[in-house]
């Protein structure tokens, strides 16, 4: 079977990059894969690619590149929705070029990871093959504008997969797919090849974003009352963003120079993980929590918020990690202050997560889930055609009978 991913831009750094590239390589067990990446800005991707995957670039943004002087790289996409974050990133350029790509694919499964190329899949994407939506994001969070331009397009495709079950049931509630099934599947996190049980370092660790969202600034307070009871105890946070400099203040305001740290970026991030003795989220929201699943492999425990949509679906609270309550700093720092003092407990758990996260997170089980996945709508391929059709009579009709009484 010929399965072709179709990602924005497959030479940065993401968690979409990352599990997509998961993915890709567990298939390629199996399979001929191929990463099509919209974008390219650099001549190598940063993450290790396995060498069973083809990676296409359609649209090369770098400056001794032909496409530079192309001036249909400076005219806005048409065809990508405006409504999109990524809009002012995609071009005239690269509608023509998804277009030229999947019109003349041979691929036997097409699968788009972000909303603007899940429209480029339902638009240009050839009726042969199955055609599959992706959502690394959240239903809620795309705006009002978007969530409509997705459902007049998602109705063209085979089926939308989220990353949780959470949300699957929001776009079956709010967003009418007939024929297209929404179903949740994870993703992938491998066996990052490191010793579990090594010695562990009196630190908490924390990775992502350096954005408001992630509420680091939270985590920072929660921790300044445990530096103060447990001094040998370090925070470190790895990641980069717009709120770095905030934080760093809120560090030096709150008295913990030498004790929490920026780390900066850290790629890949398991060596870190299994060096520590915690790791900690106090995140607002996520779409899945890849690094929740990641410590987990490092046999860490994760102390989280229980925030929509991901955490409570990866962690078992008291048997694997911790879930306290969103915003809640008193708590957040209770959980952690708990683990801190017992290393027994903290061992029990980093065993019990690295068993969950093999057993529901590795790439070759979450490959078998796509894979019978496939099976099935190459199965119902008629039958869902048929719902497609009947329900788009059924507004025809409707609409048609609304101006005849108007």
């Amino acid at each position: 079977m010929k399965i072709t991913f179709l990602i924005h831009n497959v030479y940065g750094i993401g968690g979409t990059i990352r599990t997509t590239l998961n993915l890709a390589a567990a298939l390629a067990e199996r399979h001929e894969v191929t990463v099509v990446s919209m974008l390219r800005h650099r001549a190598r991707p940063r993450f290790a690619v396995d060498p069973r995957v083809r990676i296409v670039p359609l649209v090369d943004l770098r400056e001794d590149a032909g496409d530079a002087a192309d001036p249909r790289l400076r005219r806005p996409a048409e065809v990508f929705p405006g409504a999109e974050r990524r809009h002012k990133q995609y071009s005239v350029l690269t509608d023509v070029r998804a277009q030229e790509y999947l019109r003349t694919s041979d691929a036997d499964v097409l699968i788009g990871t972000r909303p603007g190329i899940n429209v480029y899949l339902a638009r240009f994407g050839p009726p042969g093959a199955l055609r599959i939506a992706q959502e690394h994001l959240t239903h809620d969070t795309h705006t009002k504008k978007l969530r409509t331009q997705l459902a007049r397009h998602y109705r063209d495709l085979d089926a939308v997969v989220t990353t949780t079950e959470a949300d699957a049931a929001v776009y079956r509630r709010k967003m009418r797919l007939p024929g297209v099934p929404v179903l949740a599947v994870p993703n992938s996190v491998p066996d990052p090849g490191l010793p579990l049980d090594g010695e562990r370092a009196p630190v908490i660790a924390a990775a992502g974003r350096l954005v408001r969202a992630k509420r680091f600034d939270l985590l920072i307070e929660a921790f300044a009352p445990l530096a103060a009871a447990h001094p040998d105890w370090r925070l470190r946070i790895y990641g980069t963003g717009a709120d770095r400099e905030r934080l760093r203040r809120l560090i030096e305001e709150q008295g913990l120079r030498g004790r929490a740290e920026l780390m900066g970026p850290v790629s890949p991030i398991e060596g870190e993980f299994v060096k520590a003795s915690i790791v900690a989220s106090a995140s607002d929201a996520e779409s899945f929590g890849m690094t929740l699943v990641e410590a987990m492999r490092c046999g860490t425990p994760v102390v989280s918020t229980d925030c929509p949509l991901g955490p409570a679906e990866i962690i078992t609270d008291g048997v694997d990690g911790r879930l306290t309550p969103v915003g809640d700093k008193a708590a957040l720092a209770a959980a952690l202050g708990e683990l801190i003092a017992d290393e027994a407990a903290r061992r029990t758990m980093g065993r019990a997560a690295a068993r969950t996260a093999a057993e529901r997170y590795d790439p070759a089980q979450v490959a078998r889930a796509y894979e019978e996945l496939f099976t099935a709508l190459a199965g119902t391929r008629r039958s869902r055609a048929w719902r497609r059709r009947t329900a788009r009579w059924r507004t025809g009709a409707g609409r048609a009978l609304r101006r005849l009484r108007g």
